[in-house]
């Protein structure tokens, strides 16, 4: 028994999505994120003899149908909005690798599909020749993150597709990121995070000047610690004369 939820609602960002999937009673796919498309598309000119090429921001709903298929190697998240006119698939993939420490198992984001209607007019504004296109990822391996673990990004990432549509280029921008579609241990509950690089070196140059500051006020310190004890000391010591004539008030 499969039963496919849209969390969206409980997402302080309104512009981003909530989605869970759940076999037999146990969440076995949830996927958070902020989505939006730019796709490119021709409008008339003027004359009505030239081409001119608008631009398309297509932002994912709230409120839109999913649907959703877990398996053990390969899982499917499918969302639509606006009567249809727009869907969206995820596919992902969990694979295995050799490595130096041995056989890894990991998972990707392997493949994503987008089928658009230009004459959908909320977003498309006198589109020529107004019909359904699909775009398409070629030879896709986004989000790679460890198996049983899930995948997180803040840092908004942007993934090129190809439209059937003059081989136009389409623009997803993925941000604020949170997904796992395979081994999911607890109820509607993410496992550990696998950062994205972008995430580790914003979080590192965010860190690195305070660590600087603690070694730097640390060397500080210690020089003003050395100072004083070597002060002390040689005030402590006994100043013999260089000069032997002194020699004589010395007894």
């Amino acid at each position: 028994e499969q039963e496919v939820e849209n969390l969206s609602g409980l997402s302080p960002n309104p512009e981003k999505d909530i989605f869970v999937v759940r076999e037999n009673r146990t969440t076995c796919l949830m996927a958070e994120f902020a989505a939006k498309f730019i796709v490119p598309y021709d409008v008339w000119a003027s004359n009505y003899v030239d081409l001119l090429t608008e631009q398309a921001d297509i932002p994912l709903a709230r409120g839109a149908e999913m649907k959703g298929k877990c398996g053990t190697n390969e899982s499917e998240l499918e969302i639509s909005w606006l009567e249809q006119a727009y869907t969206l698939k995820l596919f992902f993939l969990k694979e295995g690798h050799n490595t130096s420490r041995g056989q890894e198992a990991f998972w990707r984001l392997s493949r994503i599909q987008f089928t658009y209607d230009t004459s959908e007019r909320t977003y498309f504004k006198d589109a020529v020749n107004p019909r359904k296109h699909t775009a398409i990822s070629h030879r896709l391996s986004a989000l790679v993150t460890p198996a049983g673990k899930s995948y997180e990004c803040q840092a908004q990432q942007t993934i090129s597709l190809v439209s059937t549509d003059h081989q136009k280029s389409v623009q997803l921008l993925l941000s604020e990121v949170r997904i796992q579609p395979f081994d999911i241990t607890a109820d509607f509950v993410f496992s550990e995070e696998h950062k994205c690089p972008v995430d580790q070196r914003e979080q590192l140059e965010e860190t690195l000047p305070l660590i600087l500051g603690l070694i730097l006020g640390l060397v500080i310190v210690i020089t003003l610690c050395v100072y004083h004890i070597h002060h002390k000391l040689t005030a402590n010591q006994v100043q013999i004369p260089r000069d032997r004539s002194q020699y004589k008030h010395m007894g």
